[in-house]
C-alpha cells in the first residue's frame, strides 16, 4: 500500500504552506507544528516529513527544536529535510530522533560527500530530494534554479545505490491542481526499483490511488490537508482498508 505522509514545513516556529515555493507567497497556521503532528498520529498517521524552510533558504538547519519537540512527544516516523550540509548536521538531526533525512542542495553542491552518506549512514534513511521546475532541478528551498535535467540527476545517485527520492514539481506546489503524474511516470519507467515520494498539487484521495497504481511508493501531502480537501479521517479510512 502507498504511504500517506502528511508534510509539516516551518518557518519561525509556526506551520506554513508556501504556494510554488514562494516564501512571500505563504501561509501561516494557527495551531502549533507539534499540535498538528499530535493531531496526525490521532487519526492513525505514523510518518510525516518535516521540513525546515527557514534552513532550506539558509543552508542550514534552524528549527531542531520543532524536530525534538514531535519525536519526545509523538510516536511518528520523522522524515527530516532544510539545510543539512555536513556530517554534524545528520548527526544532530537523527540524535534529536529524525528517522530519515531528505537532502537536496549537498546533492548538487557536493557529490561525493552526499554519495558516501549513502554509505555511512544507510541508503534506507538517505533519501534524495529532486525538485524540479520545467524538469530543472531547483535547490536553496527552490530559490534557485539549476540547467541539470531531472531524469539525469536521478540516474546519477541511482547508479551509486540511491533507493529513494522524493519528486516535487514546483509548479504545482500549493496550488490543489494535481500532481505531475506524467513526471512520476516518466521517473518509475527508467527506474522501476525506485522507492518514489511524489509531491506537491495532490489534492483527492483519488489522485493518491492513481499515482498507487503507476508504482508510486509515498505520496507527500500538504495543502490538501490542511484546506481540507483531504480530511484526516478519510486517510484513517483509506489505512484501515
Amino acid at each position: 500500500m502507498i504511504d500517506i505522509i502528511p508534510s509539516l514545513s516551518v518557518i519561525g516556529g509556526k506551520c506554513v504552506r508556501l504556494s510554488q515555493g514562494d516564501y512571500k507567497n505563504k501561509t501561516v497556521y494557527d495551531e502549533s507544528p507539534i499540535d498538528i503532528a499530535k493531531k496526525f498520529e490521532d487519526n492513525g498517521i505514523t510518518k510525516i516529513h518535516l521540513i525546515d524552510l527557514e534552513g532550506a533558504k539558509a543552508g542550514r538547519v534552524i528549527n531542531y527544536d520543532i524536530l525534538e519537540l514531535i519525536c519526545g512527544h509523538t510516536n511518528l516516523e520523522v522524515n527530516f529535510g532544510g539545510g543539512i550540509n555536513t556530517d554534524g548536521d545528520i548527526n544532530k538531526v537523527f540524535e534529536y530522533g529524525a528517522k530519515m533525512i531528505t537532502v537536496g542542495s549537498l546533492a548538487i553542491k557536493n557529490k561525493n560527500l552526499f554519495t558516501s552518506w549513502l554509505i555511512s549512514y544507510g541508503r534506507q534513511k538517505v533519501v534524495l530530494s529532486a525538485d524540479a521546475l520545467d524538469r530543472k532541478i531547483q535547490i536553496k528551498g527552490w530559490q534557485k534554479k539549476t540547467d541539470i535535467d531531472l531524469l539525469d540527476h536521478i540516474e546519477y545517485y541511482f547508479e551509486r545505490s540511491i533507493q529513494y527520492v522524493k519528486c516535487s514539481d514546483v509548479s504545482r506546489d500549493g496550488l490543489l491542481q494535481g500532481s505531475s503524474i506524467d513526471i512520476y511516470k516518466d521517473i518509475l519507467k527508467k527506474f522501476p526499483e525506485l522507492k518514489l515520494f511524489a509531491s506537491g498539487g495532490v489534492s483527492s484521495l483519488d489522485e493518491i490511488k492513481a499515482l498507487e497504481e503507476v508504482g508510486v511508493h509515498g505520496v507527500i501531502v500538504g495543502k490538501a490537508i490542511y484546506e481540507e480537501q483531504i480530511t484526516l479521517s478519510e486517510i484513517h479510512q483509506f489505512f484501515a482498508k
